[in-house]
């Protein structure tokens, strides 16, 4: 994935406050959760205008296990150890209130030509469609840390002026005396203010759940920008590249 270059200066965002200082207070409960629909162009995207939140991360970054986790239903989200099989946007229905959409990965090549050619276009034409799309969650892995494509997608979202909220997941695999230098790294390369900005997650142990319920919940019930924890948006240009974009999670 790759986007166009911007002047220097533009598409840069802050956390305003920490994660302990964000406006919601409880987390927000699920009652219902379903698969509404997968789609493979624009065409096909949903008609009904509900609050969307979307889910975003390299491939193999535990998308679909988040999922999973957060809405515990297990298999809701087809889980894959293959990167780069699924290749919709995967629409669920919570509470009959809000979507939670499954973007494709990014960052997986190892797929044919022409179904790369179709994600970048696919991605970047539902981010910028103009939607009800209240927040995305980008996905990092907390044993990788951040990657030109995590950066190149950050930046993308900031020209749109589209509101994210960092996501550190596999947390569970860090040992604790890892953990904490990892997180303040990860900060540091997205060029956050505050490491409490960033929630750790872990669907096995399901550490972070009620924090990124509480955010989600809080975006899905108060729309963008309204929360004390809104990134500053600068409008640009921003482009996706097809060539390097793929998806397992």
């Amino acid at each position: 994935m790759t986007i166009t270059p911007v002047q220097a200066g533009q598409g840069e965002r802050r956390i305003l406050t920490a994660l302990s200082k964000l406006c919601y207070t409880n987390a927000m409960k699920i009652l219902s959760a379903e698969f509404v629909t997968s789609v493979s162009s624009l065409t096909q995207l949903p008609r009904e205008q509900r609050p969307e939140i979307a889910v975003v991360g390299r491939s193999n970054v535990g998308k679909s296990s988040l999922i999973n986790s957060l809405l515990r239903r297990r298999g809701l989200a087809r889980v894959s150890g293959i990167p780069g099989r699924t290749q919709l946007l995967n629409f669920f229905l919570v509470n009959q209130d809000f979507h939670l959409v499954d973007l494709p990965g990014y960052g997986y090549a190892k797929v044919p030509e022409s179904i790369r050619r179709t994600w970048g276009p696919l991605i970047e034409g539902y981010l910028a469609a103009g939607r009800d799309l209240r927040a995305v969650i980008v996905l990092l892995d907390a044993r990788q840390g951040v990657t030109e494509k995590d950066l190149q997608m950050k930046q993308l979202l900031e020209n749109l002026s589209l509101d994210w909220v960092p996501v550190l997941t596999k947390i569970d695999k860090l040992r604790r005396t890892a953990r904490h230098a990892q997180i303040r790294d990860v900060a540091h390369a997205l060029d956050l203010s505050d490491p409490h900005a960033i929630i750790p997650f872990s669907a096995k142990s399901e550490e972070g759940r009620e924090a990124l319920l509480a955010v989600i919940g809080d975006y899905a019930q108060t729309g963008p920008h309204s929360r004390c924890s809104a990134l500053t948006p600068t409008p640009g240009p921003a482009r996706l590249r097809s060539d390097t974009i793929g998806r397992s999670e």
